[in-house]
């Protein structure tokens, strides 16, 4: 009973193996592309005054990129996606960027492990991989103030990294419901279109 809620159809996604083991072009052209799509989509949002923070934005091609090509890519995303983010626009501001890249190559990482090793449906990959980003953060939270003896958030300067990380998941309730109720969604289109694909080959 719990295996069929939680342990998903393999599913054709013939893309996997390509962009897996990074040894075609193509591979790299999809990491291309989703890491400019996570730039530009929280810059779309800053536009129209969407707070990331609240929205989280720069998580969801991450989560997709785990979920739909596995841990590699994931975690590639997820590393890249921030820096690059930096570099073109300053955000995140360089103070929290450490932890940004701690949180979001977790976030890939775990969401790809699980989905592509475990084979766990989306929504329990999502899970698990939010838990575990959250605890990484915290982790790399409490490295930086006993480094430095200060730490930083989108909130504002504060001195216990449990309240850091408690005040972030309490801003960013919002996104966190889009993804549970976006992601799965579109893993299931594509799904459906991959099968629908591999039918009329």
């Amino acid at each position: 009973m719990i295996s069929r809620i939680a342990i998903a159809k393999p599913q054709p996604f013939p893309i996997v193996p390509i962009v897996l083991k990074y040894t075609d072009i193509r591979s790299y052209v999809f990491t291309f592309v989703f890491v400019l799509l996570d730039v530009l989509v929280p810059w779309v949002c800053h536009q129209f005054h969407l707070a990331g923070p609240t929205f989280l934005p720069m998580h969801i091609f991450v989560l997709l990129a785990g979920l739909l090509f596995g841990w590699r890519a994931g975690l590639i995303v997820g590393f890249l996606t921030p820096l690059t983010s930096y570099a073109v626009s300053g955000m995140p501001v360089l103070r929290i960027l450490p932890q940004i890249v701690v949180e979001l190559s977790t976030y890939g990482l775990v969401t790809g492990i699980l989905r592509q090793r475990l084979n766990l449906r989306p929504i329990w990959s999502l899970t698990g991989a939010m838990i575990s980003g959250r605890l990484a953060l915290g982790l790399a939270v409490l490295s930086i103030y006993l480094t430095v003896g200060e730490i930083y958030t989108p909130l504002g300067s504060a001195a216990n990294p449990l309240i850091v990380v408690w005040a972030v998941i309490k801003q960013g309730w919002p996104g966190i419901v889009i993804q549970l109720a976006l992601i799965p969604l579109v893993i299931w289109l594509v799904g459906k279109l991959a099968t629908r694909k591999a039918k009329g080959s």
